[in-house]
């Protein structure tokens, strides 16, 4: 089963945005990955912070159907998290969004969650309704209300196939959620048994698996589920703790460096942050490969101006070297700046300081479709257009 997946500026899914490749694009999207990790992230440079940045505060989102008759709702994609619920029956819902709402009294196919079903984790109040509420790292950002049953569309080529799963109706929703993160709901892709990829592998109508892929060029990518990659896909074991975490055991730029650190591999965090002395390792490796002067009037600590006509050196690659012996290729470590005329202006290496959490975040994906296997407890990646997918 197999849809598009969004960047939260394509134009399907943006309010308003800064323009792509814009000192404000890059921005917006660090402001993002603060407001989803909040203080373990260290800020940009003084005089950076202005941006009206868009209102949706996860970084990709894909179309997805509920109920019967069949409801599209807009579902943010997040493997930090577990349970996929959708706005319903509103008593604090995101405002001033043209998006449904889901009611279980307009579905024909809706069932209420009990308090003896295994999926109840909550002491419940009605024995017949089981209330939910989940929070979030963002400051005070919750969803709460009861969980449901009922059928998800999954379209695996020209069939149709109804599956029941469970899920949340989003009753009530706090802070950022009333700011226009997840507007219209929210899939959370992690290992616990109330995920949809848990529910549908437990089934029988697909493999415990999915996979992400990020195209290069343009805003949408897509997202699988079901899939656990090809034969020719390198691997690496997940440090399952309770996330997707990595173990690097040394990284290649410039010469090869020796400094291994565990990695949360996080495709809702647009760039990649690293705690000494990996980072210092790093961009210190990096920092020698360029000869062209530092530009300290954008938003990264390692941005370098350019000449006319200049093409970047080919020597400032990255790759990392995970568990198990494969290398991952960085394919765009960096983000390229653009002048009032479209013109190359700049270039940044997208790695940012960290306090405490390491993360490889999406820019280091980008160009790859990455399975992550839950069956084998294995991340895959394999060099991919993803509009080659269907």
């Amino acid at each position: 089963f197999s849809v598009k997946m969004h960047h939260k500026f394509s134009g399907e899914v943006r309010r308003w945005w800064p323009v792509e490749g814009s000192k404000e694009y890059y921005t917006a999207l660090y402001h993002h990955d603060y407001a989803r990790h909040g203080r373990s992230l260290l800020s940009f440079l003084p005089g950076n912070e202005t941006v009206r940045i868009s209102r949706l505060g996860f970084l990709h989102y894909s179309f997805l159907q509920l109920g019967t008759p069949n409801v599209t709702f807009l579902v943010a994609l997040d493997t930090g998290s577990d349970l996929f619920w959708v706005p319903c029956d509103c008593e604090q819902c995101a405002p001033e969004f043209d998006l449904n709402v889901y009611s279980p009294s307009a579905s024909k196919t809706s069932k209420p969650i009990t308090c003896n079903n295994s999926l109840c984790q909550r002491k419940c109040s009605n024995p017949d309704r089981c209330p939910y509420k989940i929070a979030y790292v963002s400051a005070n950002t919750s969803s709460s209300g009861t969980l449901v049953e009922d059928i998800l569309y999954l379209i695996p080529g020209d069939s149709v196939v109804k599956a029941p799963i469970t899920f949340g109706c989003g009753q009530t929703q706090t802070g950022s959620f009333l700011d226009g993160a997840a507007p219209n709901g929210l899939l959370g892709l992690g290992i616990e048994q109330i995920s949809v990829p848990t529910i549908l592998s437990k089934s029988g109508l697909i493999p415990n698996s999915f996979s992400m892929c990020f195209q290069r060029e343009g805003s949408i990518g897509r997202f699988t589920l079901g899939d656990k990659g090809t034969l020719d896909q390198k691997e690496t074991p997940f440090i399952i703790d309770p996330t997707y975490n990595v173990s690097v055991k040394k990284f290649y730029v410039g010469k090869t460096v020796k400094t291994e650190f565990d990695a949360l591999f996080d495709t809702g965090t647009s760039f990649t942050y690293l705690a000494d002395p990996a980072y210092k390792d790093l961009t210190s490796n990096f920092h020698q490969q360029t000869k062209d002067p530092l530009d300290d009037t954008i938003p990264f600590e390692f941005c370098y101006k350019t000449r006319d006509n200049q093409t970047i050196d080919e020597r400032l690659k990255i790759s990392l070297n995970f568990d198990g012996g494969n290398n991952f290729s960085v394919i765009q470590p960096l983000i390229f700046l653009g002048d009032e005329t479209g013109n190359l202006a700049g270039y940044c290496l997208a790695v940012i300081q960290s306090n405490s959490l390491t993360i490889i975040g999406q820019n280091f994906m980008t160009g790859y479709q990455i399975v992550f296997d839950r069956e084998q407890y294995k991340l895959g990646w394999k060099e991919s257009n993803c509009y080659d997918l269907d």
